[in-house]
């Protein structure tokens, strides 16, 4: 750990976000550095269990010191459990081998073509000791964990100590049992996230993916905009169907919508796919907003006193295919914080004025956008990615 995590900067010194929400403890941990010193912390201080879930590690230096806290923590006798997606970790043969050699298990989802081929575990979770959680949207990259890396993510993880950390340790074993399973089913996998997916209570554990209807979590964030006065969303992705254009349309006529996405990514075509929404946005009195310094990488709904955080961006992948686990916090001391968190974020940003976004809008690129929003909603980031769209300007 030493040499690794980094001095924490200026921004530091600001208070942390914090709340007690039922029976549970809340804090918002917005430094990169943080999120690996919290994360290594919180396994070095395990007793019983430690369950990580992620789509994204790699064989870098964050994904080797995570790795041998995990077989440290294994080698002292307690039970560790990962679960990484296949198509978004990039690690080299036998990274693993140190955890399950000291007694751990993993599980490295690799999709087959067919009904599961376009299913990604995007999701994010810490569970250690059934005490103390972690949710969010950053992954376990040099470039999540530092603020200093010139190819950093700006993202956010919730720490959570509570009575809300025990159902998400039961949804994490749910989930392990039915990925490590030899021919895992996806009727299965549909009553796994109805089950686990809560519908009482100040706090709620939202889960997506791919189910036939009622996609638990996004039916609720449709429930909570219809009745809603004022959105402010950060999404690093942001290519939602009609349905849910129509949705933030009409609330920003009768209400206030501010969005913010990215303006710079490793994959172009994300913010082209974005850029094609604007339009219809902007005619709705919809403000959308650009994040300038460095790659966006959040997930966050404020809809009037309820917040949503956690791995699901606001596009069709996210919503309907999938899976995506998101926290719902129904309070309003809790949503001023992060009000508060959003404005500090639109000091950095771009208002996309109706007359910059006509003077963008090239019929070349007006194409390129079409285009890019059509493919990211079809196919995989991981493909999209590789395809030379050309940088968005």
């Amino acid at each position: 750990m030493q040499g690794l995590v980094e001095p924490r900067p200026a921004l530091a010194d600001r208070s942390a976000i914090t709340a007690d929400v039922a029976g549970t403890r809340l804090t918002l941990v917005e430094l990169g550095s943080d999120r690996l010193r919290l994360l290594l912390q919180m396994i070095d201080r395990s007793k019983q269990s430690v369950r990580l879930l992620f789509y994204m590690m790699d064989g870098d230096a964050a994904g080797e010191a995570v790795r041998d806290a995990l077989a440290r923590a294994a080698a002292r006798g307690c039970s560790v459990s990962l679960i990484l997606d296949g198509f978004g970790s990039d690690l080299p043969a036998g990274f693993l081998d140190p955890i399950r050699d000291a007694g751990g298990r993993t599980c490295l989802f690799h999709p087959r073509f067919g009904a599961r081929y376009l299913l990604r575990n995007h999701q994010k979770l810490v569970v250690v000791d059934d005490r103390e959680a972690i949710t969010g949207g950053a992954n376990i990259t040099v470039d999540y964990v530092s603020d200093r890396s010139e190819r950093r993510w700006r993202d956010l993880w919730l720490h959570l100590e509570g009575a809300a950390v025990r159902p998400a340790a039961r949804y994490f074993d749910a989930l392990m049992r039915w990925s490590s399973g030899e021919r895992p089913r996806l009727r299965a996998l549909r009553r796994i996230l109805h089950r686990h997916t809560q519908r009482k209570g100040a706090l709620q554990w939202q889960l997506s993916g791919p189910v036939r209807r009622g996609h638990p979590w996004t039916v609720q964030v449709a429930r909570d905009l219809a009745g809603a006065q004022r959105l402010d969303m950060i999404s690093a992705y942001f290519s939602p169907p009609f349905a849910m254009l129509r949705r933030l349309a009409r609330l920003g006529s009768n209400g206030q919508v501010r969005i913010l996405t990215a303006a710079k990514s490793d994959n172009n075509a994300t913010i082209a796919a974005a850029r094609h929404t604007y339009r219809r946005l902007l005619r709705h009195h919809v403000r959308m907003f650009e994040f300038l310094p460095e790659k966006l990488h959040t997930k966050l709904l404020i809809i009037d006193d309820v917040v949503h955080l956690g791995s699901a961006n606001f596009d069709f992948r996210s919503l309907y295919l999938n899976l995506e686990m998101m926290l719902r916090i129904e309070d309003a001391g809790f949503a001023a914080q992060m009000r508060g968190y959003f404005e500090r974020q639109l000091t950095e940003a771009q208002e996309i004025t109706p007359a910059l976004h006509r003077a963008r809008a090239s019929w070349w690129r007006r194409l390129k956008w079409g285009l890019s929003n059509f493919l990211v909603t079809a196919v995989d980031y991981t493909v999209t990615r590789r395809l030379n769209f050309g940088p968005e300007r």
